[in-house]
């Protein structure tokens, strides 16, 4: 049995780097496979792995030969974004498993909210939320800054936009770490178990965003749900799968990278340099962006045969592109492998690249600048615990950062 992918296409990890050091610090791996085997095919997982740079942005750049579309079938006529029969599935009928121009029609519904401008005005509702989960903090010395910060945090903001209760978050987290699960091991037994909580949760939450769409259809709200309900250009199918997707890519990408900012700027010791300003806030979270990007992989099916590096892709074949390795190439970046919190020009392809270009960019990226900000200007002192860290099972981040704080008198 093959392993189930998560919804984001992330797939099982290579035996390389499946244990807690590799997960946490697949770097090394990483270099060393960019130098010696920079397109490389792993035949226990039945996929090409890619490493350099160069290379991502050419796959990612060619969706007419790298498809993102997850149930392409190289024996059928047509996959022209046809998703009539995937109605159980709609995750497979969002913008980031499609392509133009069905991608281009998906993406346009909602293309315009997620824009720079319509972003900075949400920002102070940003504020507000921020300021309030540190207000919740008020009398603490030490927090868990995943549970109490990194979690709620973009969950309240993406619920918001979207018009839920952000009271359920727990319930979303829940959804989405299913979503994005990857087995622990290769046994059938422990394949359909991720299998089976994948389906279930996109089941629940599939159901969920339906009710409230049909609720929604005809109103005139300027939420994101209504939005996706008074969209004739979409069927009912693809609007939920929309709802799921922003619900899902609106949390736990921007999660891990508030988690991985602290981490970051902890172990380069720059976190001071951060709070006085010797040290641009902005250009220090792309360089977490590069450094530990949130989203180390995704992956791409080839449509047609295609030479890649030298090698000779097939049609039908998986690609899995390595975001985390492409960041760290020397070809590209000089000392990839330093922290430079200053570095510029940064271009990392944390949010990918191409016309599948991360929607919520410009919206994670303001989150994480307004809630650094503010943590630092809160607390006089940030020390995270890096002594025993954990890793997800799935994106790049932390189970959990422990950090005890002082407030700035």
């Amino acid at each position: 049995m093959q392993s189930p992918d998560s919804v984001v296409g992330v797939g099982r990890s290579p035996n390389a780097i499946r244990s807690r050091e590799g997960q946490l610090s697949p770097f090394e791996w990483y270099a060393e496979m960019r130098a010696e085997r920079p397109v490389h095919f792993d035949e226990q997982r039945e996929t090409w792995d890619v490493f350099r740079y160069e290379d991502v942005e050419r796959v990612l750049k060619d969706h007419d030969t790298f498809t993102a579309n997850r149930a392409f079938d190289p024996e059928k006529s047509s996959n022209d974004g046809d998703s009539d029969g995937d109605e159980d599935l709609p995750m497979l009928q969002t913008m980031i498993s499609t392509d133009p121009p069905e991608q281009t029609r998906l993406r346009g519904v909602v293309n315009e909210r997620f824009q720079p401008g319509a972003i900075r005005e949400y920002q102070p509702r940003v504020a507000a939320v921020t300021e309030e989960l540190l207000d919740d903090l008020e009398g603490e010395d030490e927090f868990d800054f995943v549970d109490e910060f990194a979690t709620p945090l973009p969950v309240i903001v993406i619920a918001e936009l979207l018009g839920i209760p952000a009271e359920r978050r727990e319930e979303f987290k829940a959804w989405s770490d299913a979503l994005v699960a990857r087995p622990e091991d290769d046994t059938e037994a422990e394949l359909e178990r991720v299998q089976r909580e994948q389906e279930r949760a996109q089941r629940e939450m599939g159901g969920y965003f339906a009710t409230l769409l049909e609720e929604r259809d005809g109103g005139s709200g300027d939420d994101l749900i209504t939005l996706a309900a008074n969209a004739e250009k979409l069927t009912r199918g693809e609007q939920v799968g929309f709802c799921m997707l922003l619900l899902l890519a609106g949390n736990i990408t921007t999660t891990n990278l508030l988690t991985n900012a602290i981490w970051s700027v902890k172990e380069a010791e720059v976190t001071d340099a951060i709070r006085t300003g010797a040290v641009d806030r902005q250009r220090a979270i792309e360089e977490v962006l590069r450094y530990r990007s949130p989203i180390q992989s995704l992956k791409r099916i080839a449509v047609e045969d295609v030479e890649l590096n030298g090698r000779r892709i097939e049609t039908g074949d998986v690609v899995t592109l390595w975001l985390g390795a492409a960041n760290r190439d020397p070809a590209v970046f000089d000392a990839p492998e330093e922290f430079r919190p200053e570095r510029h020009p940064n271009r990392h392809m944390a949010f990918g690249t191409g016309v599948h270009f991360c929607l919520g960019a410009h919206l994670a990226r303001m989150e994480a600048d307004v809630a650094l900000g503010q943590l630092l200007e809160r607390f006089e002192r940030l020390e995270a615990d890096l002594s025993d860290l954990q890793p997800l099972n799935g994106l790049y981040g932390l189970e959990s950062l422990p950090c005890d704080v002082s407030r700035t008198t």
